[in-house]
């Protein structure tokens, strides 16, 4: 279980992570049922732009639907534009002279309040995440998991950096009084995934606050709603309501005009290499008035890989490279979208990897299938082009065609003899597509795994702890797993954040995490001369 809330507050106690739910169990299908039942109540409802803690509403609206369904519209927001990005800045600014000094333990204890809310309403907020995001059950029992857990973690996590005494003491100069303190950077700009639309966003949002920050919530389009829900739950919790100002809107038009904007003081960011890319150059040029080097934290994407080794558990590797390229259909920064295979066992991996493709079914999430849609219209129509173009660059060994009609389902796909230097092994795809490439022996292997613009996630099987050794030294990523899939990163437990072309290295879930948003201070005083 997790520490009690007192213990977060206190720090007597120890942080664990959220059990995730047992849905074999009748109680817990009967409760996750009864839950997706309740939220279906609730679809079609129009949501408004929270600034200055007040609801705002705006002509233009954004339109989620269900993937998995899409004549189901889960409900409308008010779109915001420049007028109300402006209007939430100035708000932000405001709030953040009062919210900077309120103490951090009363910071933290709004996310552990919330935390306790969001346990409580766990399978709620779960039918959410399957309804809008098209996630099954137990992708959204995680992300909701996740979720809590960052509250947790990051509240922690504040209350530690803030004691000086469990801090990294200073060296002790006879006559002076010396202290590192650590404080909060201004307003910023959140701008959440809609992959992991409930967990990343609360833990960008919840590092940001807890530190002292206000922040702009700009959610995904495709999932808004969740964001919403998120936000609701921040000011039940007694968070005031002007500390995040709630604003969809387009990228191209607010989410560029927040980054530019002279009184920006970081943007945080989970998405795509190229949106990343384009908020680091906008956020690098200093606009007119701005008196700071914005702070860019960028988690920006993956091309990750498993490589399997002649001496490997083979069944094992073939379960951990399905579950790796195929959870959530491949939607994942983290997704092992690359198996790179020793010749030795190649052709029995190969046969392994397409006999459990084969097994997985398409169906509705809330009916919890183990494959349901991807995201959108456009994410559908690149990810089959993709394999339309694949049927030139591999050999197709499981699925290549569209799912059922009424959602955005692709089958499973895995093409077996690529080329590393293909599209299909260089470019992320972000959908339920799998390569796979021989290897002549375990170094070339990694070297291959190696052979991108990417750093992210990785893993390597193998039982000669040898090459484990080197392996560990020499496959360049940001979390690499041992014989074990590349999915699943636990907060607390796997730091989460890549190199390369993978964004800033941030490691979210970890103990530098909460340096991103605060500045440190030295403060120096000596002794008064009697």
């Amino acid at each position: 279980m997790i520490v009690e809330n007192e213990d977060v507050l206190h720090g007597s106690g120890h942080f664990s992570n959220e059990p995730f739910t047992d849905f074999s169990l009748p109680e817990n299908r009967l409760a996750m049922e009864s839950a997706i039942a309740a939220v279906k109540t609730e679809l079609g409802r129009s949501y408004p732009l929270w600034i200055g803690g007040k609801e705002a509403w705006s002509e233009e609206r954004i339109v989620s639907i269900n993937p998995a369904a899409t004549s189901e519209i889960i409900g409308e927001v008010s779109k915001a534009g420049i007028t109300q990005a402006e209007e939430a800045m100035q708000s932000a600014l405001g709030a953040f002279q009062r919210w900077k000094k309120t103490p951090v333990a009363d910071r933290a204890a709004c996310l552990v309040r919330a935390a306790g809310l969001m346990r409580e309403r766990k399978h709620t907020f779960s039918a959410w995440l399957v309804l809008e995001s098209g996630k099954n059950w137990a992708e959204a029992d995680a992300d909701t998991a996740e979720a809590i857990d960052f509250l947790l973690y990051y509240a922690k996590e504040m209350l530690r950096l803030s004691s000086t005494n469990e801090h990294q003491p200073l060296i002790k100069l006879p006559g002076e009084n010396n202290v590192l303190t650590y404080i909060p950077l201004g307003v910023g700009v959140v701008i959440p995934p809609w992959n992991f639309p409930l967990a990343i966003c609360a833990g960008m949002a919840a590092a940001a606050i807890v530190a002292g920050n206000t922040i702009l919530l700009k959610p995904a389009s495709t999932t808004p709603i969740i964001a919403y829900q998120f936000y609701s739950l921040m000011v039940e919790a007694g968070m005031p309501a002007d500390v995040i100002q709630y604003v969809p809107g387009s990228g191209a038009e607010i989410g560029d005009y927040l980054t530019s904007h002279p009184k920006t003081r970081f943007v945080t960011f989970t998405g795509s290499k190229e949106i990343g890319l384009r908020i680091n150059k906008l956020a690098a040029e200093t606009a007119p008035g701005q008196i700071w080097i914005k702070r860019v934290v960028a988690e920006m994407g993956g091309k990750d890989g498993i490589v399997v080794d002649e001496t490997a558990n083979l069944d094992a590797a073939a379960d951990a490279i399905v579950a790796s390229a195929f959870g959530f259909q491949g939607q994942k920064c983290s997704a092992g979208s690359r198996a790179i295979i020793v010749e030795d066992v190649y052709d029995k991996m190969v046969e392994k990897i397409v006999e459990r493709t084969s097994v997985l079914t398409i169906g509705l999430p809330e009916s919890n299938a183990p494959i349901g849609p991807v995201i959108d219209r456009a994410s559908y129509k690149r990810i089959l082009s993709y394999i339309e173009d694949g049927k030139s660059q591999g050999r197709l060994v499981a699925g290549g065609h569209a799912g059922p009609e009424g959602g955005y389902y692709i089958e499973p796909t895995v093409f077996a003899d690529v080329d590393p230097a293909a599209p299909l092994m260089q470019e992320e795809i972000f959908g339920p597509v799998l390569a796979v490439a021989k290897a002549k022996d375990w170094r070339e292997g990694i070297a291959i795994y190696n052979d991108t613009e990417f750093g992210l996630t990785g893993s390597f099987f193998s039982s000669d702890e040898g090459r484990i050794a080197e392996a560990l030294q020499e496959m360049h990523c940001g979390n690499l797993y041992i014989n074990r899939k590349c999915t699943g990163a636990l907060v607390g437990v796997h730091p989460f954040g890549g190199f390369n072309m993978s964004g800033t290295d941030s490691k979210a879930g970890g103990h530098d995490y909460m340096l991103l948003f605060t500045q440190a201070k030295l403060t120096s005083r000596r002794e008064a001369v009697q």
